[in-house]
């Protein structure tokens, strides 16, 4: 506060007391008198309750932090362990013609999605007869392309979701692009998940986890295009 007081401030006093650390070894008397309003109700307390009221106060909010800061360790071990099985299962395929399945099914095990599905083209002619690689329109393709990270939020009745073949219409979708190298890459497939809860994904969640699986989705799914 800056209300004057015969030309001394609040922040004049405030600013003397941290530069002169020894006005309280002084003065020590003056800890034991000076009385202070307690925030858990009227009564008065002395400066040192006070303090320890603050350092309390302080304590419960870092043990909250470190509360926090474990469950998110936890949960980002559960997500590790599943992305390994996930990714161990798709590198244990069977034969390639097995990969989009495997895909999709570990992926709506490991992670509890209700509802998923994969598309790619320009797959070579020897699998170009897989349910994964059925001919898709052009404004899919485009709109894959389109996308430089995946999309989260509402399902606004697009195409890709005919894909789930699910008699519950999805909610909410994760799209997620198929590309190879850099994610200015050329597109070449699109993974949609999807859920009958609106709010299962949304604009504003974090998308790091689904660029990973889109990254892992990639590399298996890519070395049975042409040319490859």
């Amino acid at each position: 506060m800056t209300t004057p007081l015969q030309g001394i401030t609040e922040d004049d006093i405030a600013n003397y007391l941290v530069n002169t650390p020894g006005f309280f070894e002084r003065h020590a008397e003056l800890l034991s008198t000076v009385q202070l309003t307690s925030p858990h109700g009227l009564r008065a307390v002395s400066l040192q309750e006070r303090q320890m009221e603050m350092l309390r106060e302080r304590i419960k909010g870092l043990e909250r932090k470190i509360i926090e800061m474990i469950r998110a360790g936890q949960d980002n071990v559960v997500i590790a362990e599943r992305m390994h099985r996930w990714t161990c299962a798709l590198m244990l395929a069977r034969s390639a013609s097995l990969l989009g399945q495997v895909l999709i099914e570990e992926l709506k095990h490991e992670f509890m999605i209700p509802q998923a599905a994969v598309r790619v083209w320009g797959v070579s002619a020897s699998h170009s007869h897989l349910p994964w690689a059925q001919a898709v329109s052009d404004d899919i393709k485009t709109f894959a392309s389109s996308l430089t990270q995946p999309y989260c939020g509402l399902n606004a009745q697009f195409e890709a979701t005919s894909w789930l073949g699910d008699p519950t219409p999805a909610q909410s979708v994760a799209l997620v692009p198929l590309r190879l190298g850099k994610s200015a890459g050329e597109c070449f497939g699109l993974l949609v998940l999807g859920s009958p809860d609106a709010l299962r994904y949304q604009s504003d969640m974090g998308t790091e986890f689904l660029v990973q699986v889109g990254d892992i989705a990639s590399a298996a799914l890519g070395r049975l295009l042409m040319g490859e």
